[in-house]
């Protein structure tokens, strides 16, 4: 079939298709759903259980270890971490990398049968396991309210309000708080007053339970009617204060106001607290709908909370802590000006290069190519984000790639006076198969993108589909559209147009010159490239490495750890001393800082951390990306130089995935005792290095812990067990919860606890007062203690796949890459000598990268085999497949080239850009070789002449596609995600077309042994 015939005849059709293209396509693009990031799916559950009063090791061996065995009988699990802390088990499954979304729903209900099957054989006052299986939302937009006017319930009650309000708001998928202070109610009794009354603490106890429960009084006939009686439980906490108690021996009753105080207060001590710009906050998270329009919900939420500022209480305010909309609208159109820009670009080189009426045809085509990719983008549930934007640029150059083959070929034809509409179906009929044939191995080169599965692949994978249908689409404008624009508008150059007249420019004639002499002098040709690319590849080794770049997110991370063990007030205060000195620093706009855990997930690459009241981290908003290694410099010379207890470590958002340090050395082994040995060992190798900040192990220090030593002869004697003396020192300090208040429609929940200077001071064990049903009377705690012992115990023990393993964290100095860190440590760390049973493993970005390359390195070769057996239907040859991929390996001179001189990381971004690249030149080389084939085979001329007419005739096209290419990259190139992909192509591309336009003649020469080239090799 003759596309350019079929098209000018049925060119209406043509028309109509293409106006609707572009229509319709805009319309798609105005609606298509809009993000920062693509979405990928977090595939990780969390199982949190909570034990109280067990330690860590207690934990792990009764709980943690029972939960894993049940969960490993789940055939989608790819890994298994858990953290066994003092009173909680918390384990982070991960599913394998091939089930998405839909298919998770099913898992972890799956998940939850099993734990379920599980929990009767936990200890006596272990918890029911918790399934968190929205750990990945991301609540895009994230707010904080604050009123330093205000108590955290009139806050509360304000957030309330919003929640209701915003869940209604269109687009909104979740609405949900964090460090929401939880009521309650704390009854204080002196140790000291109850020993003097001899009350038994348990009828306290029994009283606030009772009263508090909702009396059930049954109902009565009365005439026809069933009435119910109802009592009422108690009213308010004046009731609660009057609250009758018997007394010694049951002859008095004594008010609860008279022995105790009790307190309407918040929760002691708080699992998290949110502090913005240093006054105590609640955050609200709201994420989007799956597939929404964060955009479009953004924009609505900001009109919800402006209709209802009227609402607002006068004092309470409202701070950003992420607004993803705005993000992406930020950067959604920072891409469409990169788009456009690339667009200009390509279009001026057109127009420069190959004349007005060439490079408006090919403009408008291109055009038309990109809206057309917009309409079928939604089906393949893609929208418009960092990925598939980029997409558009880098597949820009290729999509005109197809058309100046079409145009330069008619051109050349109506020049040599050859009717329009016959060049145009000449021109048609011999490259559709050729061009469709690159046009498919251009699109084979990015498979392995498609087909990868991981976080990471998922992350990335709207490349590949964004680069198969525009280039598809490109081919079907090339045999379509163009011809019928080409018929219409080229006309025949004024020039005169004898055989050579337009080969005598000083461009073909420098190539002319320079193809001569490498085909006559061809084995020395092939010698001399060898030894550029061995020169090349012995230089790679000086290519930096990284796995995904730091994002341009005018936001930073600074994550701080004190000693573990402090409490969550402690750190609350220093992070409150620190937060007013970096506030001073120039550059610093607002402080979002969570204290006990990390923040809500306001971005899909942030994981927040687990709980852990000795952290804090501060999102801190900067005027511009650029200053942001300064500050984070600054905010840890402030950490360093005024609280030498504190670990700081400030950084950047990454572009990607990934979790916790960039490098990560995993230390396997049973015994805590070894484990902690060689984490000295391997911590001591961390911060001897130059490169290293933010150095950390996540099983942190041990603990003290006081050890009562129990009498257990005089507990029996008084009737006391082990259980009455821990609810005694429960009691006095920390506080135990007995029951809970009716406050309208909210449960509160009742803590009996001693008053605070009992609580404050350690000494107070000896004045703890226990009840002996035995003597009738209270009796002192030091009359069953002998003696406290103080002892050191690992507070956190950490798991990977069911061993235990300590990870040790380190991030690079400014400046400075992960491999520089990993390099500098990673012998020194091998060289330890570990005892069998104990070793190591290397994780981090080492580990992410390599799991990242794997899948797709893995695939390579299926789409090699595919592009190779493309090329041989192409041919029917196989030496002129092989001429093809010889050429390849040269495009590592100009990758090299580019990364040194730019100073880029070698990178997975830089990989993709390294096989799209392997498209590209293969797509040039089948250009060439077509018209080889068509000068020797079918116009029967000469090889020698076939090959030099070749080179001349389709260099035009093929340099014109390689430099259209290379400089709509430029946009790209100061883009931080993109940069070193954009490198990459463009050095690569350049270097290795000027190679394509010379090896492969010079290849072609030696493969079919032709004869020399001399002067009176002309065109003909």
């Amino acid at each position: 079939m003759n596309f350019a015939d079929f098209s000018i005849k049925h060119r209406l059709i043509i028309y109509i298709l293409t106006v609707l293209s572009l229509i319709y396509g805009y319309m798609v693009y105005e609606k298509m759903g809009k993000l920062q990031d693509p979405e990928f799916t977090i595939k990780d559950a969390l199982i949190i259980t909570n034990y109280p009063g067990a330690s860590a090791k207690e934990v792990e061996k009764e709980v943690t270890n029972k939960l894993e065995d049940k969960i490993q009988e789940l055939q989608y699990v790819k890994r298994i971490k858990s953290k066994s802390s003092a009173g909680q088990s918390i384990i982070t499954v991960r599913m394998k990398d091939k089930y998405k979304y839909k298919e998770l729903q099913q898992i972890w209900d799956e998940l939850r049968k099993k734990l379920r099957d599980v929990t009767p054989t936990l200890p006596p006052r272990a918890k029911a396991p918790y399934v968190y299986d929205d750990f990945g939302d991301v609540y895009g937009i994230t707010l904080a309210v604050y009123g330093d006017e205000y108590s955290y319930d009139e806050i509360r009650d304000y957030v309330t309000f919003l929640k209701k309000e915003l869940i209604l708001v269109d687009g909104v998928g979740k609405v949900t708080t964090f460090a929401e202070q939880q009521r309650a109610l704390f009854v204080e009794i002196k140790n000291e007053t109850l020993a003097k009354l001899g009350i038994n603490k348990n009828y306290i106890i029994k009283e606030l339970y009772l009263k508090n429960m909702i009396p059930n009084s049954g109902s009565v006939h009365v005439g026809k009617e069933f009435v119910s009686i109802r009592m009422q439980s108690v009213k308010n906490i004046d009731e609660l204060r009057n609250i009758a108690i018997k007394g010694p021996h049951n002859t008095s009753q004594i008010l609860l106001k008279d022995i105790a105080t009790v307190r309407d207060s918040y929760r002691d001590p708080a699992s998290e607290i949110l502090q913005y710009d240093g006054h105590n906050a609640v955050a609200i998270g709201i994420s989007t709908i799956k597939g929404g329009n964060v955009v479009a919900m953004g924009k609505l939420i900001d009109e919800k909370l402006k209709e209802l500022d009227s609402q607002k209480p006068l004092g309470i305010q409202i701070g950003v802590i992420s607004h993803q909309a705005k993000d992406v609208v930020k950067a959604i159109d920072s891409f469409m000006i990169n788009l456009a820009g690339a667009v200009g670009i390509v279009v001026f080189v057109l127009l420069i290069f190959m004349g007005l009426r060439s490079g408006l045809i090919i403009g408008f085509v291109l055009l038309v190519t990109i809206m057309a990719t917009f309409i079928f983008l939604p089906s393949l549930n893609i929208m418009l984000e960092r990925i598939s934007l980029g997409a558009l640029i880098i597949a820009l150059g290729m999509l005109v790639d197809n058309a100046i083959v079409v145009v330069d070929g008619i051109l050349v034809r109506i020049n040599r006076g050859i009717d329009a509409q016959k060049a145009a179906a000449e021109v048609t009929k011999q490259t559709s198969m050729p061009l469709l044939a690159a046009t498919i191995i251009a699109i084979l080169a990015f498979g392995a993108i498609g087909l990868s599965q991981d976080n990471t692949g998922e992350y990335t994978n709207s490349l590949f589909y964004v680069v198969m249908i525009s280039l598809g689409l490109s081919w079907i404008t090339a045999m379509t559209l163009t011809p019928i624009l080409a018929v219409e508008f080229l006309k025949p150059s004024k020039k005169k147009n004898d055989d050579n007249s337009e080969y005598n420019s000083l461009f073909y004639r420098l190539y002319a010159t320079l193809l001569k002499y490498s085909i006559n002098f061809r084995y020395i040709t092939v010698l001399l490239a060898i030894a550029i690319f061995a020169a090349a590849l012995m230089n790679f080794k000086h290519v930096k490495h990284s796995f995904f770049p730091d994002s341009s997110r005018p936001q930073i991370i600074v994550d701080y750890w004190m000693p573990q063990g402090t409490s969550i007030n402690a750190t609350s205060k220093t992070i409150e001393s620190l937060t007013k000195k970096v506030q001073k620093i120039n550059g610093v706009q607002h402080i979002s800082t969570a204290i006990g855990s990390g923040m809500l997930r306001f971005i899909l690459t942030y994981s927040p951390e687990k709980p852990n009241s000795s952290y804090a981290q501060m999102l801190i908003d900067v005027n511009n990306y650029h200053e942001s290694d300064r500050i984070i410099k600054e905010i840890q010379a402030i950490a360093n130089n005024n609280y030498p207890d504190l670990n700081a470590y400030g950084r950047k958002f990454i572009l990607g995935p990934g979790d916790g340090g960039k490098i990560q050395v995993k230390i396997f082994g049973k015994d805590s005792d070894k484990l902690r040995a060689y984490e000295k060992k391997v911590l001591e190798i961390f911060r001897a290095s130059p490169y290293a900040k933010g150095i950390r192990s996540d099983w942190r220090s041990r603990v003290k812990v006081i050890r009562p030593v129990i009498n257990d002869e005089v507990a029996n004697l008084n009737g006391l067990t082990r259980d009455d003396i821990a609810r005694a020192i429960m009691d006095t300090y920390q506080g135990r919860l007995v029951g809970a208040y009716r406050d309208g429609t909210e449960l509160i929940p009742i803590y009996i606890r001693s008053p605070q200077e009992e609580r404050n001071d350690v000494k107070n064990l000896d004045n703890i007062h226990i009840f002996s049903p035995v003597v009738g009377k209270m009796i002192p705690l030091k009359q069953m203690v002998m003696k406290y012992e103080t002892v050191f115990e690992d507070d956190i023990i950490q798991k990977y796949n069911r061993k235990r393993a300590v990870t040790i964290h380190a991030d690079p100095i400014q400046g400075k890459l992960g491999n520089d860190v990993l390099f500098d440590v990673k012998d020194k760390i091998e060289d330890i000598k570990f005892e069998p049973g104990y070793y190591i493993e290397w994780h981090g970005q080492y580990k992410d990268s390599r799991d990242a390359q794997k899948p797709i390195i893995e695939s390579v070769p299926l789409f090699m085999i595919l592009m190779i057996l493309i090329v041989i239907a192409l041919f029917s040859s196989i030496k002129k497949m092989l001429i093809i991929w010889l050429t390849l390996p040269f495009a590592l001179i100009g990758v090299v080239i580019g990364l040194l001189t730019m100073n880029l990381p070698f990178g997975f971004m830089s990989l993709l850009g390294f096989l799209s690249l392997s498209g590209m030149l293969i797509k040039n080389a089948i250009v060439l070789i077509d018209e080889i084939t068509l000068e020797n085979e079918v116009y029967k001329k000469p090889l020698n002449v076939a090959i030099f007419n070749s080179g001349l005739n389709r260099l035009r096209a093929v340099s014109m596609a390689a430099l259209t290419t290379a400089l709509g990259m430029i946009p790209l190139v100061n883009d931080a995600f993109f940069s070193s992909m954009a490198v990459v192509i463009i050095f690569g591309l350049m270097v290795a077309t000027v190679l394509i336009m010379i090896l492969v003649p010079v290849y072609y020469s030696i493969f079919y042994k032709c004869d020399n080239i001399t002067d009176s090799t002309y065109k003909s």
